[in-house]
C-alpha cells in the first residue's frame, strides 16, 4: 500500500456545499473517500477509452422472447464470443419479456463490439453496458 499524501483543493463555497450534500446523500464518511471514488471512476473511464486494456463489464439486455428465433440469435452471438463471456443469466421478467445479464472480461474494444452487436440485434428492446475495471491498477 502506498503512503497517504494530503493535498489542498480550492472550491467555491457553493460548490463545496453541493458536494457535501451529495456525499452525505451517498453515505460517505468524509470528503476524502468521495474524492478517491471520483478519481477511480475517471481512471476506469480512461481504461475503457484505451481499447486494448483488459477490462470487465456487465451487460444487460431486455427482449421479447416470442420474437421469431431471437433467443437462438442471442445464443449464437454468445457462443461465438466465449473468449470474453465469463457468465450469463437468463431471467423471465413476465410472460413476454426476458432479461439476459452477461458478465464480460476482455479488451474493452472487444466488449464494446459484442455489446453493440447484441444491442443492435432486431428485437432487442434495451441493452446497457456497465463498464468497470479488473481492479489491478486501482489502489
Amino acid at each position: 500500500m502506498s503512503k497517504l499524501i494530503r493535498f489542498g483543493v480550492s472550491l467555491s463555497s457553493d460548490l463545496l456545499k453541493k458536494f457535501d450534500k451529495l456525499i452525505d446523500r451517498k453515505g460517505y464518511k468524509n470528503r476524502s473517500e468521495a474524492i478517491r471514488d471520483m478519481i477511480r471512476e475517471e481512471l476506469v473511464s480512461e481504461e475503457w477509452k484505451e481499447g486494448g486494456r483488459e477490462t470487465v463489464g456487465v451487460f444487460s439486455l431486455v427482449y421479447d422472447h416470442h420474437r421469431n428465433d431471437l433467443s437462438q440469435v442471442i445464443n449464437n452471438i454468445q457462443h461465438n464470443n466465449l473468449n470474453i463471456i465469463r457468465s450469463s443469466t437468463h431471467v423471465h421478467i413476465d410472460h413476454k419479456n426476458c432479461l439476459e445479464v452477461i458478465i464480460l472480461k476482455g479488451k474493452s474494444s472487444e466488449i464494446r463490439k459484442l455489446t453493440d452487436l447484441l444491442t443492435s440485434t432486431k428485437g432487442i428492446k434495451h441493452g446497457k453496458l456497465i463498464m468497470t475495471s479488473t481492479g489491478s491498477d486501482l489502489t
